[in-house]
């Protein structure tokens, strides 16, 4: 699809092209006739062979509704940190959940409170929380990301119980399963998400473990947000 993107092209050159069997993309070709994504018309110099044409058209259109119905944030427009919708966020409360309450979640309630512009109310906690924060979880927040929560303290799941959550947000396997239940309509949400605390850094100043679940999760936010943007918009 990428060499008939900008060529029309026979089933020779593209098996030359791509360095497989002729049968392999003949195959192929078929089930992308089929799907209405190829076209194929004869040459008007010999009329034994074909060229196949790529309708670029009917791609967008499926890549569209593809990505649409796979997730709705992965086709929006970026918005940058403040999303549109403010007035509609600003009613909704999202709960971020793992064991310590150290790294991960106090991490994913700075990202998405910093991301949708203190509009929504985050917050987290632990099933059995650790006495303090991670200082690299600090530290990742502040360098590349320009947050502090140097002041903040883990907090226990129990602090929580009895209030209203729309979202429960468990960002480890093990808490997944004691995450106490926060309300009868809370949306349960789970991100597997690897404890950077548990990985032994080669010196004390090597914090790239947390550089990387911080984009992981970062990542996971920023989808987060643009989905509660547009299912709030919703009446």
């Amino acid at each position: 699809m990428s060499e008939l993107a900008d060529s029309d092209l026979r089933v020779r050159e593209l098996v030359a092209l791509v360095r497989e069997r002729q049968s392999l993309v003949s195959y192929h070709l078929r089930l992308l006739r089929e799907a209405g994504l190829v076209s194929a018309h004869r040459s008007s110099a010999d009329t034994r062979d074909s060229y196949y044409r790529l309708d670029l058209d009917r791609c967008g259109h499926e890549l569209r509704s593809s990505g649409t119905a796979l997730h709705p944030a992965l086709l929006a427009p970026a918005r940058g940190n403040r999303p549109a919708d403010a007035q509609q966020l600003s009613r909704v409360r999202v709960l971020f959940a793992c064991t310590g309450n150290s790294s991960r979640s106090p991490i994913a309630e700075a990202l998405l409170r910093s991301r949708s512009g203190n509009l929504l109310e985050v917050t987290s906690g632990g099933s059995h929380p650790k006495p303090a924060l991670h200082p690299d979880a600090v530290r990742v927040l502040r360098d590349r990301y320009a947050i502090d929560i140097g002041d903040q303290r883990p907090r226990h799941l129990d602090t929580f119980s009895g209030q209203r959550f729309d979202y429960v947000i468990t960002l480890c396997d093990r808490v997944r399963e004691v995450c106490p239940e926060v309300g009868d309509r809370s949306r349960r949400v789970h991100w597997s998400v690897a404890d950077p605390a548990a990985s032994t850094p080669r010196h004390p100043a090597d914090y790239s473990t947390f550089v990387r679940i911080a984009l992981e999760i970062d990542t996971r936010v920023r989808h987060l947000l643009a989905a509660l943007t547009l299912r709030e918009a919703q009446p």
